[in-house]
């Protein structure tokens, strides 16, 4: 059964005390349902109550589709219920009660497309959940592994109703062919780490191209599918556009600092102006030898379903940063959180924190007045030998293309690394970014801090899970999580992010994920759809 649990989160004061009510229930940790106050930095006084409940654990899958160290957690909040996908499964839950849609347990990455008797869409990762709020249906998607032939597809679902419980519910399904080339081996290039977006006119794509050759990210891709198509259950939508940087791949290229690219995805119920182009945002490695950056890239894709679609990129400058736990020669290694665990050679065990790329969601919320995109990626903030990790997030704004309008660092003199964020707005305003954290002397958990982007006030951080052990066995951990916002009250945040109730040493893999939600009190008035 799922346990859900309220904590009472009183916002006052400077640093964290950890919680002490922590229970085993059966194999897992989880939150007790005892009230707890915990003292947290806020400029002013505020209470707000933090609803956690369990999704996803290893131990739900089937015997044929065994769970994986590279978790990948993320999922969106719809009006009925948060859907969450892990590996190769989703599964839904009832907003209100936690309990999960499907009694069976979670459902088969591959079951929109199986029941639609499209064959080759088998998703062994990197698998996306949204919530389409312009058009209040869901949306999965990712990439067939192995390929067909010489060719890689994406494969795509969208649901025909919102109500993910409705015995009507059936999906659309589709599989595009991503024809971006070969490399030197007449090898199709792999499109690693697929990121969706949604938007007016399209459902937009991302993902990096990697020579399985050389074993290394040699470009980019950048696609357009036929959202409106797609809506109606079309059999026969507009054909993928598909453009790459570089234009023409190479047979055998060298490391491609632009690499991971996001797409813009929509959040509040407010779309784009008609005709504004998608926006996506990447990273800018640091030159070679080096350490530190002072770019992020900015790519225009400018669709046109006739032909001529263009890919613009221009550098944006930022404040100095270090990618989290980087080092110059594996430029797309980011392993350095250390864990309670030490190892019998010494030292302590760690995990990766992803800090390599910037994170997804590149949110977007059109205010009217204004347009403001956020997102959020892993950095480093310790000094001298300390790699300690925090977060850095960005605002862009701008009626056209977007601009640098403001960035901060969500960092504390703790010793915890914070790592693998996603970040979403209100409709006030109100940023909230969620994250993993560990250090030497606490597990891996999961924790969220809150700022308002008009007031410029202090982040607020609240704990959604403490963790109860480490992981010993890998040095893989998500790749990436996902914070999203209600769409009927445009306030409530949620929350999907792993962690561990034991150590988890090898073998079983038995991870676990946990769901949280909260509003913030200033925010009220939100506009809602749906009852």
């Amino acid at each position: 059964m799922t346990t859900k649990a309220q904590r009472r989160i009183c916002l006052l004061g400077k640093n964290p005390i950890p919680a002490r009510s922590l229970r085993p229930v059966g194999a897992a940790l989880v939150l007790a349902s005892t009230l707890v106050s915990v003292v947290l930095a806020a400029q002013s006084v505020q209470a707000q109550t933090v609803t956690t409940f369990e999704g996803i654990d290893a131990s739900q899958y089937v015997l044929h589709e065994r769970p994986q160290h590279d978790v990948d957690p993320n999922g969106a909040v719809g009006t009925k219920q948060f859907m969450e996908w892990t590996n190769v499964v989703f599964q839904a839950y009832d907003k209100a009660s936690g309990q999960p849609v499907w009694s069976a347990g979670p459902v088969q990455g591959t079951l929109p497309w199986k029941s639609n008797k499209i064959t080759g869409c088998d998703i062994a990762g990197d698998g996306v959940i949204l919530f389409d709020r312009l058009a209040s249906r869901w949306v999965v998607g990712g990439h067939n592994t192995p390929p067909k032939g010489n060719t890689f597809s994406y494969c795509i679902a969208v649901s025909n109703t919102d109500d993910l419980a409705s015995p009507s519910l059936a999906w659309y399904a589709y599989e595009f062919p991503l024809n971006i080339g070969v490399n030197g081996e007449n090898n199709p290039f792999f499109p690693d780490w697929p990121k969706l977006g949604t938007w007016a006119d399209a459902y937009y794509l991302s993902f990096d191209a990697i020579d399985v050759d050389q074993k290394r990210i040699v470009g980019a891709g950048f696609c357009a599918m036929d959202r409106t198509s797609m809506l109606t259950g079309s059999k026969n939508p507009n054909p993928i556009q598909c453009l790459t940087d570089p234009p023409q791949l190479p047979a055998h290229g060298s490391f491609y600092p632009k690499h991971s690219p996001i797409p813009a995805d929509v959040e509040g119920l407010t779309p784009p102006p008609s005709g504004q182009d998608l926006f996506y945002v990447s990273i800018q490695a640091p030159p070679s030898g080096r350490t530190t950056s002072n770019t992020i890239n900015l790519w225009d894709f400018h669709l046109n379903w006739s032909g001529g679609s263009t890919l613009t990129n221009s550098p944006l400058t930022v404040p100095t940063y270090t990618p989290g736990c980087y080092e110059p020669s594996k430029p797309t290694v980011a392993t350095c959180v250390p864990q309670p665990a030490t190892r019998p050679t010494g030292g302590h065990y760690v995990v990766d924190s992803v800090g390599d790329r910037l994170m997804p969601r590149l949110a977007y919320r059109n205010f009217g007045s204004y347009q403001s995109y956020l997102v959020s990626h892993t950095v480093r903030v310790g000094t001298g030998a300390s790699k300690q990790t925090g977060i850095r997030w960005y605002e862009l704004r701008g009626s056209g293309t977007p601009t640098l309008y403001q960035s901060g660092t969500i960092s504390r003199s703790d010793s915890i690394f914070r790592f693998l964020p996603s970040v979403a707005q209100d409709h006030v305003g109100n940023a909230v970014v969620g994250y993993s954290v560990s250090s030497p002397k606490i597990h891996p958990g999961i924790r969220a801090s809150s700022w308002s982007l008009t007031k410029n006030g202090k982040a607020a951080e609240v704990v959604i899970q403490n963790g109860g052990g480490d992981q010993e066995d890998s040095l893989r951990w998500g790749d990436y999580t996902s914070m999203t916002v209600n769409p009927v009250d445009d306030c409530t945040f949620w929350f999907v992010d792993e962690y561990f109730a034991a150590n988890e040493i090898g073998p079983p893999i038995n991870w676990h994920t946990r769901i949280g939600s909260f509003a913030l009190p200033s925010c009220t008035g939100g506009k809602a759809r749906r009852p």
